[in-house]
């Protein structure tokens, strides 16, 4: 099922439980679940894309029914609350889901917000926490943010689009903003792609953002420079769903369902090796310091941490119970 068509809720102590355990535990094999309670989570809150900032040691999760952004300190645990985004309507399956903020990217001293809610990019100080402008991803707002990333390559603002409603066409693109000055966003163009985009991970290294495209099956790389498809990859499913990247040893994971598939992304895209996670798979995360993968199925109620070896095979360290 693609991602499109669905928006996890989640309980908000569950998912934090989860993300935490990755981030404090990379190292070893003894893996502690740490619950974070969220300000005004009284019932299931939408999650979708977290953002960890290295410079202050926060993670910036878009609580997205709350109409709010939970920032957590890595050391105290303590979580500071950005109240005040908007929420609105959208359709999905023939019903409507209230959403409102839901992405998170780290930039050069600010944090951007996709908020689905009301289709705006915002800009937060991510050191004072203070708001700073908010721009609509189009005119009439018909396409809302999904996935926001910044690339510090070309210091652009690259999203990947939904529509709020209806015919899926609009949002067939990828939409670029030119972040130089990194307090005030400008649009600067698109790039059309034949179904949605899902899911992304940018090698500033070498120059590449990719990203998957639903239903086709196929994993595209996009030079971050020119804006051009430079390759498309088939990693054998059609169930294509987050990325993640070793840039240093050309490594590309993707997520598809129930499994982790590893390309050789300096390579022609080659498929290396799959590991089963167990179904419910969204986005995933890797560490290229520790050489670990984060995989959490949200339907197998489990985080799946492999070692990824220098042939880019994964090697399974532990399967974590994530209720």
């Amino acid at each position: 099922m693609s991602r499109s068509s669905k928006f996890v809720k989640v309980s908000a102590v569950a998912l934090i439980q989860i993300v935490w355990a990755s981030v404090a535990h990379a190292a070893d094999t003894n893996y502690e679940l740490k619950p974070i309670s969220l300000p005004g989570a009284t019932g299931t809150v939408a999650l979708d894309y977290f953002a960890y900032d290295r410079a202050t040691g926060q993670l910036w999760v878009p609580a997205s029914n709350t109409e709010s952004v939970d920032v957590i300190d890595e050391n105290a645990d303590a979580v500071s609350q950005i109240a005040g985004f908007p929420t609105g309507n959208i359709e999905r399956r023939g019903r409507k889901i209230t959403v409102g903020p839901t992405a998170a990217s780290i930039g050069d001293g600010v944090v951007y917000i996709g908020d689905r809610g009301n289709a705006t990019i915002c800009i937060i100080d991510a050191r004072t926490l203070a708001r700073g402008e908010c721009v609509p991803l189009s005119a009439d707002g018909a396409v809302t943010p999904d996935g926001v990333v910044y690339v510090a390559a070309t210091r652009e603002l690259w999203i990947t689009l939904r529509v709020k409603a209806g015919d899926s066409a609009p949002a067939k693109r990828l939409e670029i903003f030119d972040a130089s000055d990194r307090h005030r966003l400008k649009p600067k163009t698109k790039i059309p792609l034949e179904n949605l985009a899902e899911g992304y991970a940018v090698d500033n290294q070498h120059g590449i953002f990719y990203t998957n495209i639903e239903e086709a099956g196929k994993t595209m790389a996009i030079d971050l420079h020119s804006h051009k498809v430079i390759a498309t990859w088939n990693p054998g499913s059609s169930d294509l769903q987050g990325l993640a990247l070793d840039s240093a040893r050309r490594f590309l994971f993707v997520a598809c369902g129930d499994h982790v598939v590893s390309l050789d992304a300096g390579h022609g895209g080659k498929v290396i090796d799959t590991i089963t996670t167990g179904p419910g798979l969204d986005n995933i995360d890797y560490s290229a310091d520790a050489k670990l993968l984060y995989a959490a199925a949200s339907q197998a109620a489990s985080l799946t941490i492999a070692e990824v070896d220098d042939y880019g095979k994964f090697h399974l360290k532990a399967t974590v119970p994530t209720v």
